[in-house]
């Protein structure tokens, strides 16, 4: 009877002890669930207008959403936030380390107590830790003491920041030279040359319309019977009516004199008939060669081009030579030189004679 007691006396024992454990460890994984926050300053001490750095660590699990507060001026009265920099996160293991930081100073010598900061986790608020953080004034001289003690006191209206000994925590420094700063310079400098050059340009324009009558310098334009030898030159160059292009040599010698009567007469030869042109040059002379010269030309011309006519080489040979005939006799008269200028030139001839006797 004994024996069965004291069994099951262990086997109650045993049972208790295993629900015990499975309690702890039900805690302990609650517990786990939970955030915590932890609140630190950086420096613990600090002179008036100096900065300080206070660190809320705020450790979760990483599917937490985790609410922090934001302060935009003060965190108590006195201490003030400059500013709240970005926090920093980092997860590992399922755990979100969440790193809060605030910038803070103050203008008040004393020591202040911060209470514990509230963090929302998404199911209950937790509270960090409490600290304090001391602001001193810096120590001050004897005779900084003894002129305050004066100005308490009434003994003088004025304020000395000689005697009282003051200065700037850093001295003065002047800014670094940066070029971008002084590119106004640069422009205004190259609007003055570009307002220079086109003053400058302007009178060049206006001295040279003064002196030759003309801003820029004109095209040369040769004369209408200059410009149509030198195109029969080119064509007699190539002599393509010797190589079976008698069709090619006569369209290029006509085009090239319809043009010179366009250049010579304003006559609109490039659209007239064979017929119609030498009617219109019979009306401009009374010579009877050139009307000849330039008949032979034309006849040729149509019986080759429409009546597939196979000219002798004499025939090219003669439709080449009466174009230079035509162009020549009908040239415009060489321009009669002034007065002055036939003067001068023949000063310059019996200055050529004289040198050369």
């Amino acid at each position: 009877m004994n024996r069965v007691k004291n069994h099951i006396i262990r086997e109650i024992g045993r049972k208790t002890i295993l629900i015990a454990i499975f309690c702890l460890l039900a805690a302990s994984g609650a517990q786990a669930q939970k955030a915590s926050v932890q609140a630190s300053v950086e420096p613990a001490e600090i002179l008036i207008g100096e900065q300080a750095i206070i660190n809320l660590k705020i450790i979760a699990p990483k599917d937490k959403v985790v609410l922090f507060p934001i302060y935009e001026s003060q965190i108590i009265p006195g201490l003030e936030v400059l500013a709240m920099p970005k926090p920093d996160t980092i997860v590992e293991n399922n755990v979100m380390t969440l790193n809060v930081k605030y910038l803070v100073t103050s203008f008040d010598s004393t020591l202040y107590h911060i209470p514990a900061i509230p963090v929302y986790d998404g199911t209950d608020t937790i509270y960090s830790n409490s600290f304090g953080l001391k602001v001193t004034s810096p120590a001050l001289k004897d005779s900084t003491l003894a002129y305050l003690e004066k100005m308490n006191t009434g003994q003088t209206d004025s304020i000395d920041f000689n005697q009282l000994q003051l200065n700037d925590i850093k001295p003065i420094r002047k800014p670094p030279f940066v070029i971008t700063d002084y590119l106004w310079v640069l422009w205004i400098f190259l609007g003055i040359l570009l307002l220079l050059l086109i003053t400058g340009f302007t009178v060049y324009l206006v001295l040279r319309k003064k002196n030759k009558g003309y801003f820029f310098t004109p095209p040369v334009v040769l004369p209408p019977h200059v410009r149509a030898i030198q195109a029969l030159d080119k064509l007699k160059e190539e002599k393509i009516w010797m190589q079976g292009r008698e069709k090619e040599f006569y369209t290029k010698v006509t085009d090239i004199l319809r043009q010179y009567i366009f250049d010579r007469y304003r006559i609109n030869a490039m659209e007239m008939t064979s017929g119609e042109i030498l009617n219109e040059i019979r009306k401009e002379t009374d010579v009877a060669s050139v009307y000849e010269n330039l008949k032979q030309i034309l006849s040729v011309s149509d019986l080759v081009k429409f009546a597939k006519y196979k000219p002798f080489t004499d025939e090219n040979d003669l439709s080449m030579m009466n174009a230079y005939f035509f162009v020549n006799q009908t040239r415009e008269p060489d321009p009669v030189p002034k007065k002055d200028e036939a003067v001068s030139a023949e000063q310059e001839s019996d200055q050529e004679q004289n040198s050369t006797n």
